[in-house]
């Protein structure tokens, strides 16, 4: 027991480290000297990056949110499967949401950073194929026909525990699926409330000069 605490500790730590690495935040704040948190919706997310500012340094934030994502899922699941306490699908999914916590509240830029929707679904993507098939196609097909990215990503993440459970029908699995679609959620609910209203700005590939 205390070998298996020890371990989520340590998994913890570093996937939430990883995740305070907040692409838009790195990009805006470090390189074009302008916090993309005091722009549009406040948001360090790639919506708001992309909309305030575009231009290639998009992808550089795109890079940076998925590559952390990549290397917590990959040193989690490791971690736990060398010192034998858990299994390799287990750390995929605790690691994952401890760097989504971290990038939505990254402890370096004040606890205040993005929705997590990129982080997320790299995450899906390294933990099943299956699994980033279904929530992928839940937000790439809502984005399609309503151009709506909250919309997309509301969906997706409601789906994240749903089709968890289905391919890997195990409850503490499904509570780690369900806090990362939960954490998402509430990180939208802003968008939620001006989805109800009809507020919600729809998305375009123009952004603001």
């Amino acid at each position: 027991m205390g070998a298996f605490l020890g371990i989520c500790m340590l998994v913890a730590g570093i996937s939430y480290f990883l995740g305070c690495f907040n692409g838009a935040v790195i990009v805006s704040k470090y390189i074009l000297k302008d916090d993309i948190r005091t722009h549009g919706s406040g948001n360090a997310g790639l919506t708001n990056f992309y909309r305030t500012f575009g231009g290639p340094l998009t992808f550089v934030v795109i890079l940076t949110d998925m590559l952390k994502a990549v290397l917590a899922v990959l040193i989690g699941s490791w971690l736990f499967v060398h010192f034998q306490v858990e299994t390799a699908l287990f750390g995929k999914y605790f690691a994952g949401l401890f760097c989504l916590i971290g990038h939505m509240f990254p402890c370096m830029f004040h606890f205040k950073g993005g929705k997590g929707i990129l982080s997320g679904g790299t995450v899906a993507i390294m933990i099943d194929w299956r699994l980033a098939l279904i929530v992928w196609g839940v937000f790439l097909l809502l984005l399609a026909l309503t151009r709506y990215v909250s919309l997309g990503s509301v969906f997706a993440a409601a789906a994240l525990p749903v089709v968890t459970w289905f391919i890997f029908p195990d409850a503490v699995i499904t509570a780690l699926a369900a806090a990362m679609g939960g954490l998402i959620l509430y990180m939208h609910r802003a968008n939620i409330r001006r989805l109800l209203r009809g507020e919600e700005n729809k998305f375009s590939f123009h952004h603001k000069k």
